[in-house]
């Protein structure tokens, strides 16, 4: 089946992809109870009320789902129109924090302060960099196998976004859009030399990154050998890892978890799926995997399904930033790669995270509406011995 790269040529709209949306809506409701859970004891040490962050992610929640409903029902060309005005707003974003006007914790300045809303412009620049990859290779469609034009300018544009997240410094974040980019350029049929090429170029790069940097290569040591450096690098993942042992396969119960008394450091945030592990067991770690494995499934089965090659791209780009995301934070939890503040999508306390997620999640719903299949009629089935009804033309006449 032909597709088409323009806008404009679209069948009529059909309904969202039910299953994926009842799954998203559920993980934003099971991201509000977890929060509390995870931050009650803490937010009543900090700020004397234990319903500190339940308020604020109950309205980030609420925010969230008025953005996935929006999006989901958006008229998809207009969402391509808007490519360029996001992109030049997550950049100039990634500047002023850039040039020191945000707002720092924890050695590094990634937050911008917007009345009593902290954004976090590197969730922005995620969303920016898919939407304009989505855009500019639907485009370029015939020409994606050239270096000038279907590789070179997408490599450039990763390679800026990635050096303002550096300057921050956010080290993954900059590592994500760079899969982010490989994974979308793969998918649009980029040769496979210039991305091996690249590969090639970012691993030592990359390297020189980490072993110039102390608290890094603290990290990569406490992730080899936590329990060696338990008392410093390592506490972190320590504590976690002893969050998820004492859990077992049903958990200790919700409310119930000991590490989140003061003792696991980002408890509602980074490493919330630690108290996920331990207050409801092996069993709701699986459950919480299955999710998001059902999102990954949905939205790449909505790519595959798109009738044109912005929407795949567009379906693709956003499902592969959901399923990265979860999937790198899982596994920081369980010790399985080395400590990286990135937010569980939809679970995790915080603003910036939730509602880029949620923009996201609306744009594939918004996708499934416009599958090809919808396109494709069901051949009439004649009865043996009845004539085939004859069919009309939009004039009235027999065709």
């Amino acid at each position: 089946m032909s597709r088409s790269s323009k806008p404009g040529q679209r069948t009529e709209a059909g309904p969202i992809d039910v299953t994926l949306a009842a799954t998203l809506i559920g993980l934003i409701a099971f991201g509000v109870v977890m929060v509390y859970s995870a931050s009650a004891v803490y937010a009543n040490n900090m700020f004397g009320s234990g319903y500190h962050f339940l308020i604020r992610q109950t309205v980030f929640a609420l925010v969230a789902l008025v953005v996935l409903f929006v999006v989901a029902h958006a008229n998809i060309d207009l969402l391509r129109r808007s490519t360029y005005p996001v992109l030049l707003v997550a950049v100039l974003l990634m500047i002023a924090v850039a040039l020191g006007f945000g707002r720092s914790a924890g050695g590094a300045t990634r937050w911008l302060a917007l009345g009593p809303v902290n954004v976090q412009p590197a969730e922005l620049a995620k969303l920016a960099m898919i939407l304009w990859l989505a855009h500019s290779l639907a485009k370029k469609s015939h020409r994606v196998q050239t270096f000038s034009i279907g590789f070179l300018p997408h490599v450039l544009v990763a390679g800026l976004l990635m050096l303002l997240c550096l300057a921050q410094p956010d080290f993954g974040s900059a590592v994500m859009i760079a899969l982010l980019t490989f994974v979308v350029l793969f998918a649009a049929g980029a040769k496979a030399g210039y991305l091996l090429g690249c590969v090639l170029i970012a691993l030592p790069v990359g390297y020189a990154a980490i072993a110039s940097s102390p608290y890094r290569m603290r990290r990569i040591k406490a992730f080899l050998e936590p329990f060696e450096h338990r008392q410093g690098a390592g506490y972190q993942i320590t504590e976690s890892l002893m969050g998820f042992g004492s859990g077992g396969w049903t958990g200790v119960g919700l409310g119930d978890g000991r590490q989140k008394l003061l003792f696991l450091p980002e408890a509602h945030t980074d490493f919330i799926s630690a108290i996920i592990g331990e207050e409801l067991g092996f069993i709701g770690v699986i459950l919480l995997s299955a999710a998001f494995a059902w999102i990954v499934f949905r939205g790449l089965r909505v790519a595959w399904r798109a009738q044109d090659e912005y929407a795949g791209y567009l379906a693709a780009g956003m499902t592969l930033f959901i399923g990265l995301q979860a999937f790198t934070n899982l596994a920081v939890a369980m010790g399985l790669l080395p400590t990286k503040g990135l937010a569980l999508p939809f679970v995790s306390y915080g603003g910036s995270s939730l509602l880029v997620n949620a923009a996201a999640a609306g744009i594939i719903l918004n996708t499934s509406r416009y599958g090809a299949s919808r396109r494709e009629q069901p051949p009439v089935k004649v009865k043996p011995g009845r004539r085939q009804p004859k069919l009309r033309t939009a004039g009235g006449g027999a065709r």
